[in-house]
């Protein structure tokens, strides 16, 4: 496999150029020849010139392209107009080819089934390369269905867009179905010696508290914390809904696990009620947090990316990188984070609307992510094992302010999420034992009641007997000391029955546990055993000190307190019958 590179100048230059890929063509043995056309803008005219010109030097020729946010040439950004890329299948069992389809709203799951079926035919396809327009469609019905391919067959791409990243004009063509509008194209690569390797990275990491997704429809996403979704960009980011609204948001998408993997998804435009128009669907539960870009971490990903393709021994590389990463790096460092690939064999790609790449059994759609496929034909070639790229010293301008104020940012909120966290902690529970306070475990107990479960809910509580003695001869450090003691037991013991059984202490030295049972001799018993632990523990001074214990069950229908005060009865007839005992009422 062999990549010849060059960018569209005029008619005379583009002319010498296929002359000289024509005569590289006589040269060599092949078996096909695929040429890769990014271009800047939407102009069917000029399109449909380069493809001809294509056909008359080289009719067997296949070629697809799209527009796109800038190219990727030998590794490096590039902002030219037109970048062309004819990479040379030199092997006889290789195979390759181009299929086309319309695409709009309503037809993803057909175009899906489809494309199954034409794979199904195939059984040399190894790789499916995948060119789309993307703006006005939620693609979550196509990366479904395309899920359903064969396993093993990896599915990798980006989607189009234009010079102008506000733009809507966008288009995809190839040999096989000429230029659209609105449409997807596949390329089917395979045979017994194409070996392909895909990955992707991000660089990104999550900023600030989580949010959680409270509603949304499909690819709209109506409520973060049950406000506007808009909302979130406008209070943390003063991103404001206008024409640039999806330039600013693209360097902060939301970030959240899906279909196992970490992945982040970008809003597309904002409607007038504040809801955010994604390219694919969110749904409402999802916790996503925002992302910012790390120059860092970026840098590290692709050359530890770049150093694991090395093995692979790849002919050449693709790269479809998110237009967010270009606008994050600035045209004049946007090649940093490419040119790693650069080191291990020749690279080209584009920039997108967004990411695809099959990970697992799952096709997922990414946004502000870099996917890499490494192609290789026949066995690889011994290398010499190498680090790839240089130690990054720092970076000036912006880049270097926003790694700065990510930093700061990242540290306090760190420290204000454990603030938060130890405030969580405190409104729910006692300071001194550490178990759930009066108002907790009531509003446990009216949960479970309100529950529809198969088992019983029982409560147990439990007084300490004679701890005002201990109070009043020991002092309350040492009172202190049993009630923190006698709070350890419950934490060991309550739930011995089932997950979801809980302890609080009730007041003073009284105690209240909830725990569900369908057996209902099992928690008597358990109430023995706390019974018999508490009694067994010995304190300096007062020595042993016991507990009076009551056991009721919630009767159907019955509110929580009517349930409290039959085990406040239990409880005070077992003090009454000598203390230190365990009344079942």
């Amino acid at each position: 496999m062999k990549q010849i590179q060059f960018i569209y100048k005029d008619e005379e230059a583009f002319d010498e150029d296929l002359r000289k890929i024509s005569q590289w063509r006589d040269s060599r043995v092949y078996s096909t020849i695929l040429f890769h056309i990014f271009t800047g803008k939407r102009d069917e005219k000029m399109i449909d010139f380069l493809c001809s010109k294509i056909r008359s030097v080289l009719p067997r020729a296949l070629f697809a392209g799209c527009s796109a946010f800038g190219s990727i040439m030998n590794g490096d950004f590039t902002d030219a107009e037109i970048v062309i890329s004819c990479t040379f299948f030199e092997y006889a069992t290789t195979r390759v080819e181009a299929l086309q389809y319309a695409l709009t709203p309503g037809n993803l799951k057909e175009v899906a089934e489809s494309l199954i079926r034409e794979v199904e035919d195939r059984s040399w396809v190894k790789g499916i390369e995948m060119l789309t327009t993307i703006r006005g469609i939620s693609m979550t019905d196509l990366c479904d269905g395309l899920s359903e391919i064969r396993e093993g067959v990896e599915i990798f791409g980006g989607g189009a867009l234009c010079d102008d990243i506000n733009g809507v004009e966008t288009c995809v063509f190839s040999s096989t179905g000429g230029y659209m509008e609105h449409g997807v194209v596949f390329l089917l690569l395979g045979g017994e010696d194409m070996h392909l390797e895909v990955s992707f990275i991000t660089g990104w990491k999550p900023l600030g508290s989580y949010l959680h997704v409270t509603s949304a429809d499909g690819n709209i996403l109506k409520e973060l914390n049950h406000k506007p979704a808009y909302e979130t960009y406008y209070k943390y980011l003063h991103i404001e809904n206008n024409e640039d609204f999806f330039l600013n948001t693209l360097e902060f998408p939301f970030f959240y696990h899906y279909h196992g993997i970490d992945i982040m998804r970008a809003p597309v435009t904002s409607n007038p009620d504040g809801s955010l128009v994604m390219t694919s669907d969110m749904n409402s539960g999802v916790e996503a947090r925002i992302a910012y870009g790390d120059p860092w971490t970026i840098l590290d990903a692709t050359q530890d990316e770049a150093s694991r393709l090395l093995p692979f021994v790849p002919d050449c590389i693709f790269v479809f990188s998110c237009a967010g990463r270009r606008t994050f790096w600035g045209d004049n460092e946007a090649g940093k984070e490419t040119l790693s690939y650069q080191e291990v064999a020749p690279t080209s790609g584009f920039y997108t609307s967004g990411e695809f790449l099959r990970t697992g059994k799952y096709l997922n759609q990414h946004n502000v992510t870099q996917v890499i496929a490494a192609m290789r034909e026949g066995e690889p070639k011994l290398i010499e094992k190498r680090r790839i790229g240089t130690p990054h010293k720092g970076f000036r301008g912006r880049v270097s302010i926003i790694n700065r104020m990510a930093t700061f940012i990242k540290a306090t909120t760190e420290e204000l999420e454990e603030l938060n966290g130890q405030l969580s902690r405190m409104a729910l529970t006692d300071g001194l034992t550490g178990l759930y306070n009066r108002r907790e475990i009531q509003r446990r107990i009216i949960s479970g009641i309100e529950e529809d479960r198969d088992d019983d809910i029982y409560l147990i509580m439990l007084d300490l007997d004679h701890f005002k003695q201990v109070n009043d001869v020991y002092g309350h450090k040492t009172g202190d000391e049993v009630l923190i003691a006698a709070a350890g037991v419950l934490k060991n013991e309550y739930g011995l029955l089932n997950e979801g059984d809980v302890s609080g202490r009730w007041g003073g030295e009284e105690f209240m546990i909830m725990v569900r049972s369908s057996d209902e001799s099992e928690v008597p018993a358990l109430a023995e055993k706390i019974r018999e632990t508490i009694a067994s523990l010995d304190f300096e001074g007062p020595g042993h000190v016991t507990a009076s214990l009551g056991v009721t069950k919630i009767r159907p229908g019955e509110n929580a307190d009517a349930a409290v005060i039959r085990v406040d009865k239990a409880m005070y007839e077992g003090k009454e019958q000598g203390r230190n005992r365990v009344v079942f009422k």
